[in-house]
């Protein structure tokens, strides 16, 4: 049996269970996995989505940022997450030049699909010709907002993104215009907290946010972080859940208790 067929009989979360979530009011929870073990632990802990991010290129390669991981990193990485989950939402990332075209994109987004078993796939940027295209041919696609990581050549460092007018109406605008682009996700990352609000307000789709406050659809850690393994600078917007556990399981049951009440983000993880 291939693994597509496999994950077609597992019973996971579909992309109207994460509208129904929003609509009743209900916080999703979302962590990045990047490999069997932690995407059963995840799923079987109650985790909403399961991100595979490219973010492995700086936790798992040890890379400085995540522009050298590849499509063919990203389908190794989804295809362990895929087996590994039963419950949960999986969304793979478009890596860096991954969508360089339309077409090349919605091949390389396929290929996280048929072959990764990924629910659906992650594009940063307002690439609104590109969603378009993708959803065309059938692509469920996650857009990306606020601070992008593949950018960082360009941006010179990691900062916060639409702090001044200019620049949080532009992130309204485009985060608008992706929703209207066929995107039926929104990821908002490093972004103020009453601009965060203020977009998942508008918006009908799901936003999930990291970095961006508590009145976000949901949250999104980099699992390294929540679970304080990251050796790297911590941001912010993180929380070792650790701290408050006994086991990685309970650490990431008491990220969701927490990302549900809405007591994760507090202020102190949260741009203003």
């Amino acid at each position: 049996m291939s693994l597509y067929a496999d994950v077609l009989q597992k019973k996971c979360k579909t992309i109207l269970d994460l509208q129904a979530l929003k609509q009743a009011g209900e916080k999703i929870t979302c962590l990045t996995a990047y490999d069997a073990t932690f995407s059963t632990l995840f799923s079987r802990a109650g985790v909403d989505v399961l991100l595979v991010g490219d973010s492995l290129g700086m936790v798992v390669q040890g890379h400085n940022s995540t522009l050298p991981v590849s499509i063919q990193d990203m389908l190794y990485h989804t295809q362990l997450v895929s087996r590994g989950n039963e419950e949960a939402f999986v969304i793979s990332d478009m890596p860096f030049m991954s969508a360089a075209s339309h077409l090349e994109a919605a091949k390389n987004a396929a290929l996280l699909i048929q072959q990764g078993g990924a629910h659906m796939v992650k594009l940063e940027g307002a690439r609104l010709d590109v969603i378009k295209f993708m959803v065309q041919q059938g692509i469920p696609v996650c857009a990306h907002l606020g601070l992008l990581p593949q950018s960082i050549n360009q941006l010179g460092r990691y900062s916060v993104q639409g702090k001044n007018e200019a620049a949080a109406k532009q992130l309204l605008q485009d985060a608008i215009d992706v929703e209207q682009s066929g995107a039926q996700l929104l990821i908002l990352e490093c972004i103020p907290a009453k601009l965060a609000k203020e977009i998942s307000q508008i918006l009908k789709i799901p936003v999930i946010g990291i970095g961006a406050g508590v009145d976000c659809d949901g949250q999104v850690l980099v699992a390294y972080d929540m679970l304080g393994i990251n050796l790297g600078k911590q941001a912010k917007f993180t929380k070792n859940f650790m701290l408050q556990a006994d086991s990685i399981f309970n650490a990431v049951l008491i990220f969701i208790n927490e990302v549900k009440q809405g007591k994760f983000p507090s202020l102190k993880e949260s741009y203003q």
